[in-house]
């Protein structure tokens, strides 16, 4: 067993659409290669350099998604009826696909309880097998 046998029974997450781990007020970056930009272009039926000139930037060798200036939200999140909403859902970068499954986030109880803070989903809903779960962690969705 690995490291992570802590959730060898399996996690609940039901995504309520909260869009809190989308939102700042903290700083953070929103990952995106080159194939899922590539994808948010024919999502947006914008150039790819578009794409990248008027949402995302480089850091270091990496290119991210851009956030508002002031609440450091996700440019693409959206308030709508007083709830807040992913504009390019179906195209979602995989760091956002993957969540709250992260590396970060399954390091032991207390960091996914820390997660869970903020993310109303956390301890609700679907269980999730070690399984699937260390499939979605990994990226092999």
């Amino acid at each position: 067993m690995s490291k992570n046998s802590w959730y060898v029974g399996g996690l609940n997450f039901e995504c309520s659409g909260c869009g809190n781990c989308c939102s700042g007020p903290d700083e953070g970056v929103i990952w995106i290669n080159k194939q899922e930009l590539q994808l948010l272009a024919e999502f947006l039926k914008m150039p790819i350099e578009d794409i990248r000139r008027k949402y995302t930037k480089r850091l270091g060798f990496k290119t991210t998604i851009i956030e508002e200036p002031v609440n450091k939200d996700c440019i693409f999140l959206e308030k709508k009826n007083g709830q807040k909403r992913c504009t390019v859902y179906s195209v979602r970068p995989s760091q956002c696909r993957t969540w709250p499954f992260w590396t970060s986030n399954l390091a032991g109880p207390t960091d996914w309880d820390h997660a869970a803070v903020r993310c109303p989903g956390i301890n609700r809903g679907e269980k999730y097998t070690f399984e699937r779960i260390e499939r979605i962690r990994k990226n092999k969705l």
